[in-house]
């Protein structure tokens, strides 16, 4: 046989082993080093101009001129997430369909019956790229004053009332933790997003305000709001006189909102860490620090298995809380 004749059965051998695993031989010699041959597509589960739309476009844009394709964001929004979540479990797993996450997406296995796809399993973690705390406010004119004043509050026999972003958020489950963690009693008042929770708070019709720390901020420079603690286990670069609920005397608490990217269950691991190297190296960018921080992020990075941690542990301690407290949003 001679040597072409050789390299030919090669060939044909390497078709048909493609072939026989269901993928084309094209997809098969693009796996590592050749990825990315076509833009890659980020799904952000939220409207656009929001924070979460906005990380990922800052992100998608280096990763793009790192990886030398365009990185298009994609929004579908809707069912806290769970939108976006299962279009991208049902994607194909070859690193070009990516989702941008955030705890909410930990926290809906808890709390959602009849999910379409299971966070646990139908993904593969590629990075975590920020996190943001939320922050426990209250108007300049009212009469809680510190942090203190709010434990007082609750335990006084008439708890105040406390306004989230909505049923089952981050901000919700901040405060139901800070009920159980603190023995004290607050009444929850959920609202239809950030804004609206906020603008009540300013407005009396609630007491406290547990927000993120981007809507917050603001108003704490507008001397309208006064913040009584963060929520993350450390303090906020933004806000470094005020100190977190732990620092405070609520040992063990920490409820950071942390935001991701997964990619669909069995992408190939070349391609996953591929994608992680140049979203490190993306999020490590002064430049890119510096716009994030504006918003209230803190720039974060780690390696898949980091991640798949982070998001495996916060989906067991959410569906604890849930059940604890008796929540269910469908």
């Amino acid at each position: 046989m001679t040597f072409l004749s050789v390299v030919r059965s090669l060939a044909s051998i390497s078709l048909l082993g493609a072939t026989l695993f269901g993928l084309p031989a094209q997809a098969s010699a693009n796996i590592g080093g050749d990825f990315p041959q076509k833009p890659i597509r980020l799904v952000v589960t939220f409207p656009a101009g929001g924070g979460t739309d906005t990380l990922a476009r800052v992100i998608g844009t280096e990763v793009g001129r790192s990886l030398g394709q365009p990185v298009v964001v994609d929004n579908r929004p809707g069912a806290s997430g769970n939108i976006g979540a299962e279009y991208v479990a049902k994607s194909p797993s070859d690193g070009y369909t990516l989702l941008v996450v955030n705890s909410s997406f930990a926290i809906n296995p808890g709390v959602f019956r009849n999910l379409q796809f299971d966070p646990g399993k139908d993904f593969s973690a590629v990075i975590s790229v920020a996190s943001v705390p939320s922050v426990i406010a209250v108007p300049v004119s009212s009469r809680i004053q510190t942090f203190n004043d709010l434990l007082a509050a609750g335990r006084s026999g008439k708890p105040p009332t406390y306004a989230s972003c909505g049923n089952g958020t981050p901000q919700h489950l901040a405060g139901e933790l800070l009920k159980i963690s603190a023995r004290i009693d607050l009444l929850h008042v959920p609202y239809k997003g950030c804004a609206p929770a906020l603008a009540d708070v300013l407005g009396g019709q609630a007491d406290v305000s547990i927000n993120t720390l981007s809507n917050t901020v603001p108003y704490l420079k507008a001397n309208k709001l006064r913040a009584l603690a963060v929520t993350s286990k450390g303090r906020s670069p933004l806000l470094p006189d005020v100190a977190s609920v732990s620092e405070l005397g609520v040992s063990g608490y920490d409820v950071d909102q942390w935001f991701g990217i997964l990619a669909p269950a069995h992408t190939p691991p070349d391609i996953v860490h591929k994608l992680n190297a140049a979203i490190a190296k993306a999020v490590a960018k002064p430049e890119v620090k510096a716009n994030l921080a504006q918003l209230g992020f803190a720039t974060a990075s780690s390696s898949p298995a980091e991640f798949q941690k982070l998001v495996n542990t916060d989906i067991e301690r959410w569906k604890k809380l849930a059940a604890q407290i008796g929540l269910r949003v469908d």
